[in-house]
């Protein structure tokens, strides 16, 4: 997982369904508080990506601040821990359109993915605003994370993809992505 991951912090092999089973019954113990505390310590004083992996795990669910959501995205800077900081702990309280625009490449591909699962709740202007301040960045973590969060829109809306595509120009990798399942 190590080599895959191309993780300088190392890793015990532990799997998800076993950190999973393990974590899970320890968060239903804490309050709100407790749980935030826990997870920030143990993300904090990690040293195997698995005790980041069980902090997230611990915040799912909870409320967090867009601080801590920031610290987790720039400390951890990789796409596991952001993209799961994006998708299932960002809070509703984050501007995202200012994160689209933010010197760190992470705080940006956050905002990009923070739309994804959705579904009928995505706000499609939210969507183009945070994507279309990172149309010229082509590195692949912003261009792969633009193809996912049009892919993953295009399962509710599929027009309003096609068009967005069509009006822009956007990088060979999003694009194949955004398209993927329209074609």
């Amino acid at each position: 997982m190590q080599a895959y991951m191309k993780s300088a912090m190392p890793f015990l092999g532990v799997q998800k369904p076993s950190r999973t089973r393990l974590v899970r019954p320890i968060a239903r113990t804490l309050d709100d508080g407790q749980a935030v505390a826990a997870a920030s310590i143990l993300w904090d004083e990690a040293m195997y990506r698995e005790e980041r992996y069980a902090a997230l795990e611990l915040l799912r669910g909870r409320p967090v601040s867009g601080d801590l959501a920031r610290h987790l995205i720039t400390t951890g800077a990789w796409w596991d821990y952001v993209d799961e900081v994006a998708t299932k702990l960002l809070p509703a309280d984050v501007d995202v359109q200012a994160w689209a625009v933010d010197e760190d490449m992470w705080i940006r591909r956050a905002a990009i993915l923070s739309q994804v699962g959705r579904r009928s709740r995505t706000d499609p202007a939210m969507l183009a605003n945070v994507i279309e301040p990172n149309l010229d960045d082509r590195r692949f973590w912003i261009t792969k994370a633009i193809g996912w969060a049009l892919r993953d829109y295009a399962r509710t809306d599929p027009e309003w993809v096609r068009s967005f595509v069509s009006a822009h120009a956007l990088a060979p990798l999003s694009e194949r992505e955004a398209m993927k399942h329209l074609r």
